[in-house]
């Protein structure tokens, strides 16, 4: 009797705690989804992003990044040193980390030891993070300009050329 009453109660909390699992699978889904560019979009993004740069005179590269922080589109004009590549996937990945542009971000790691000297971050103009409807989805840096300000410029224009499709195609 003693041993049917404890299988009863084991039974019970078994039973009670296979609904928690339950309860805790529904509040976190063992799959995520995650909205991603296609390469349609990026590549759009930094095409309209070179056509400012080049109708502004300048030579630059361009990388668009997804959310993971992988290169998804680089382009390099013809004359943009070799080292615009390194910078403008950077400038794309720092502002796509800190879902900031990089022109707000040049102050604010001012110690020896801050995040920003980490390798592979750079906080100067010319990354912006891509969002589509307050998700962050990527970002786009720019580098080859003779000022930040004039990269920022030309991503700036290569988001404004896709920011509609992004938003409406967020939903």
């Amino acid at each position: 009797m003693v041993r049917t009453g404890v299988l009863l109660v084991l039974a019970g909390a078994l039973l009670c705690g296979t609904g928690s699992v339950a309860l805790a699978a529904d509040a976190n889904p063992p799959l995520i989804t995650i909205k991603r560019m296609s390469l349609e979009m990026a590549l759009k993004l930094a095409q309209a992003a070179i056509a400012q740069c080049r109708k502004d005179g300048l030579q630059v590269a361009v990388t668009v990044i997804d959310r993971g922080g992988h290169p998804q589109v680089v382009l390099r004009d013809v004359l943009a040193p070799d080292l615009t590549l390194t910078i403008s996937r950077e400038k794309a990945y720092t502002a796509m980390s800190f879902n900031s542009p990089t022109s707000a971000m040049g102050k604010r790691f001012t110690e020896p030891f801050s995040v920003g000297k980490v390798k592979g971050l750079v906080f100067s103009a010319g990354g912006l993070p891509i969002t589509a409807a307050g998700s962050i989805v990527g970002g786009v840096g720019v580098s080859g300009a003779p000022s930040g300000k004039q990269d920022e410029r030309c991503a700036r224009a290569g988001l404004d050329a896709v920011e509609t499709d992004l938003q409406m195609g967020a939903f």
